[in-house]
C-alpha cells in the first residue's frame, strides 16, 4: 500500500504527478493532524510498505518503478 501525505504544494504536486503518469496508485492523505502524528514535520512524504520516504527519496523510487 502507498499513501501520499501531502497539503497541496507545489512539491506534493510534482509527486503527484509523477504517481500518476508512472500509473502508481497511491492513497492521498491531507489530514496535517495525522502527518504530525506519525512525526511528519514537511510535506509530501510517501508511505511505500511501511516505509516513510521523502520528498526526494520518494522521486527516486518512483523513477525506478
Amino acid at each position: 500500500m502507498i499513501t501520499l501525505y501531502s497539503t497541496n504544494c507545489p512539491r506534493c504536486n510534482i509527486l503527484k504527478t509523477k504517481l500518476d503518469n508512472k500509473g502508481i496508485e497511491y492513497t492521498e492523505e491531507n489530514s496535517v493532524d495525522k502527518m504530525l502524528a506519525l512525526g511528519i514535520e514537511s510535506a509530501p512524504v510517501l508511505e511505500v510498505d511501511n516505509k516513510i520516504l521523502d520528498f526526494f527519496e520518494a522521486i527516486k523510487w518512483v523513477g525506478k518503478e
